[in-house]
């Protein structure tokens, strides 16, 4: 084996031996839990506009079901017209945010 070879392999060793050694020195905790702030906004803003959004989209449902049941797709739009902001605003926990949540899917989607 060469020695420039030799060299470049010893060089790669050691800078992925520091890289899986240290990564975890730069990885940040994630705080889990929604902070205090958090939860008073979402309560005293974001809850409010999402139930104006549920009425909206339940009176935007019902205008658009004739069209929707002709076309075949009257349960894709009450789900994303209804369920999906129905659930973000009463199933959701308070200060929860996408990334608090462990299965988005579980709230938003089928």
């Amino acid at each position: 084996m060469g020695k420039k070879l030799k060299s470049q392999l010893i060089t790669a060793s050691v800078l992925l031996a520091m890289s899986v050694v240290s990564s975890p020195l730069f990885a940040k905790k994630l705080d889990e839990r929604p902070s205090t702030m958090s939860m008073v906004a979402d309560a005293v803003f974001v809850r409010p506009v999402l139930l104006g959004s549920t009425i909206v989209g339940t009176g935007l449902y019902a205008l658009t079901l004739p069209i929707t049941l002709i076309g075949g797709n009257a349960e894709e739009a009450g789900h994303q017209f209804v369920v999906v902001p129905f659930k973000a605003t009463f199933v959701r926990c308070l200060g929860c945010t996408k990334k608090h949540m462990d299965d988005r899917d579980e709230y938003y989607d089928r």
